[in-house]
């Protein structure tokens, strides 16, 4: 028998990988059209930290409410499951020892009934107590522990509930903070105006986790974050207002109190809670009951609810979501449809824009409009309803979604949705020509040094994955430097934001991988020359922190204030999705690196056809919180695959599209 020629065993070998990569893309494109729901869309679990589960156990009790023992036992599992080989809980999977983590998660096991002689307990105790103990606890948890009596009331930053009849002029108002800070410290400051003290049934304690008098503890340090000067500044401050706080008058509490209800109510948004995530949703139900308002009480009974439409409950363990994510999961999982390309998957993309269509907010002018009045609303929200609160992300994201089906398809069903989406995205663009998440001009910076703001979160200024996909979303709709001052303006705030090293951060996903994939496709599709040295250098940079194995990895130890560099991490789906999705962007298609991933996420497929992660890849506050999308894994490498085997197929090889 004759030998084969080296040429004819490529092509043999090039065959068998592109069958390999095609049944890779159709058994993944069949498994997320198992996922969609009747109606259309997709929504998977959205799992934070232990926070979450451990504060739903902790406000039960501080309710009172009835024991639903089932469920407290299927949460211990989750919390025991999760403690860390250091003895403690951590941000993410895997991930050091986090001390507020530690702490709630310890007392909500307590709580439960767990014995403190327990060896899960007794670790969690060794560990904590061997690195200070509780009085390291951030302010969040401090004020949980001030109401169940833990700590004494000194332990916490002073929030006047007056705060809220502040004029917009004043150096602090709650619209000068973001959306997910204005929405938690409001109810907070009426808790914190009348002190109210948890049931607490049981009479569960934890002072055991503490080196000294709990109830001795005084304020918190400067956080790392924090100017010396600008802290001394607020904390000089919260001494002078701990000391007249108490001679405000009562006509004056009541009357912000009585704000504080309007601001609330205004925003209750049905069994979908206000702002629907987790800590308002919380801080309302303990704020309804200190008022002295029952459990049947309407607005606090439909909060209440809301709630427990966060859980979920399997069949051994359950946890909290910090809110879900429907509309993100549903426009994200129809490109990738799109981008798989077949008639059903092209199907399953259009039932889901047909869902996302009437979620449009087009009659209700949110929080933005405090900065924008002039701008008419034409947003999606991240959840189900949040109609105070559309995100430009999910809106370029949408936009964009629906865009590609109509250039497909030739329609124009969704013309109208499209130009209010872009009008309302063009008018949110800050004076320095990025985009943020939620708000715009959000930059009085010197506020992330009020005691409060011990997690450096309390702003949403402009970054660079928003400003990217705000960016993408323009440029895919036609427009260019010439045609459009938000395009010229953003492409300037990128190219200024760009790392020595080539890389952009991510401040919503994980992290240097996810922004530099977000900022590359904006600039393909801007128009930007392949050559050029902004993405030369960003591609050369994917290239260098590629794993071995072929895939990509970031840790989010990445976002520590010192970064130096790429903080290397085993591979996860999603992020090498990413890193390919950049590349292909850059135009590096046809680079080896390209094929090794390709290779990577086709041969770590599961047999159900998607792909696993239990690695954090997204993120809620840089340092202090962390995201699993479960969707991630399973519809961000479709769309990787398909791209490359799309591009691979055509002869530019160039993205025609924005993300």
């Amino acid at each position: 028998m004759s030998m084969l020629s080296d040429s004819k065993v490529a092509k043999i070998e090039n065959a068998s990988e592109s069958e390999a990569l095609e049944a890779s893309i159709a058994r993944a494109t069949e498994a997320l059209r198992g996922d969609q729901r009747p109606d259309g869309h997709w929504v998977f679990e959205l799992e934070a930290d232990v926070t979450i589960p451990a504060e739903y156990v902790l406000l039960c009790h501080h309710l009172g409410e009835p024991v639903d023992a089932v469920l407290e036992e299927k949460i211990a599992r989750y919390l025991r499951r999760t403690q860390g080989k250091h003895g403690g809980w951590a941000l993410v999977a895997d991930g050091d020892f986090d001390m507020s983590a530690s702490v709630k998660a310890y007392f909500a096991l307590k709580m439960i009934g767990d014995s403190i002689d327990a060896p899960q307990m007794v670790r969690a105790r060794e560990a904590i107590r061997s690195r200070g103990g509780g009085i390291h606890c951030n302010v969040f948890t401090r004020f949980t522990l001030a109401m169940y009596g833990v700590l004494n009331w000194k332990s916490v930053p002073v929030l006047p509930v007056e705060i809220i009849l502040l004029p917009m002029w004043s150096p602090f108002h709650i619209n000068k903070i973001s959306y997910w800070a204005r929405t938690t410290m409001v109810p907070l400051m009426v808790l914190g105006a009348l002190k109210p003290r948890a049931r607490n049934p049981r009479g569960i304690t934890i002072d055991e986790l503490f080196l000294q008098e709990p109830r001795s503890i005084g304020m918190t340090a400067k956080a790392p974050h924090q100017s010396q000067s600008w802290f001394l500044l607020f904390r000089s401050l919260d001494a002078v207002l701990r000391v007249v706080e108490p001679l405000f008058p009562k006509k004056l509490r009541q009357r912000a109190i009585d704000a504080a209800l309007a601001f609330t109510e205004e925003r209750l948004n049905g069994e979908d809670g206000m702002g629907a995530i987790y800590p308002p949703m919380a801080n309302i139900v303990m704020m309804y009951d200190a008022l002295g308002k029952k459990a049947d009480y309407p607005p606090r009974a439909e909060t209440r609810r809301a709630i427990d439409r966060l859980l979920v409950i399997g069949e051994d363990e359950a946890y909290c979501q910090p809110c879900v994510s429907p509309v993100w999961d549903t426009a994200l999982t129809c490109h990738a449809m799109l981008e798989a390309g077949d008639a059903a998957a092209t199907t399953s993309a259009k039932q889901g824009m047909d869902w996302l269509l009437p979620r449009q907010v087009l009659d209700v002018k949110g929080d933005w409009a405090v900065k924008r009045p002039h701008v008419r609303p034409g947003g999606w929200a991240f959840q189900y309803n949040n109609d105070h609160y559309p995100d430009l992300d999910d809106t370029a994201v949408v936009v964009m979604s629906m865009d590609r089906i109509q250039r497909s398809t030739g329609g124009h069903e969704y013309d109208a949705a499209i130009a209010r989406g872009r009008e309302w995205i063009e008018g949110m663009q800050s004076r320095d020509g990025g985009w943020a998440a939620f708000d715009v001009d959000n930059l009085e910076y010197y506020l992330n040094n009020i005691p409060f703001s011990d997690h450096g979160a309390l702003l949403d200024p402009p970054t660079e994955d928003v400003t990217a996909r705000c960016l993408s979303m323009l440029a895919q709709l036609g427009e260019n430097t010439e045609s459009s001052p938000q395009v010229a303006a953003a492409l300037e705030y990128l190219r200024r934001t760009q790392l020595a090293e080539g890389s952009w951060y991510g401040r919503w996903g994980m992290n240097y991988i996810y922004g530099t994939w977000s900022v590359l496709c904006a600039l393909n599709a801007a128009g930007v020359s392949h050559q050029d040295p902004m993405i030369r250098k960003a591609a050369d940079w994917l290239l260098s922190v590629q794993n071995p194995d072929g895939g990509w990895g970031e840790d989010a130890t990445s976002y520590r204030l010192d970064y130096r560099g790429q903080e290397r991490a085993p591979t996860t789906a999603s992020q090498t999705a990413w890193a390919l999705l950049g590349l292909m962007a850059a135009g590096e298609v046809g680079h080896p690196a390209v094929a090794r991933g390709v290779a990577y996420l086709v041969a770590s497929q599961t047999q159900k056809g998607l792909w696993d992660e239990h690695r954090y890849t997204a993120t809620g506050f840089p340092r202090v919180f962390y995201l699993r999308y479960h969707g991630y894994a399973k519809f961000f490498p479709l769309w990787a695959l398909a791209r490359y085997r799309n591009l691979k197929r055509t002869n530019s090889r160039v993205v025609g599209v924005g993300m």
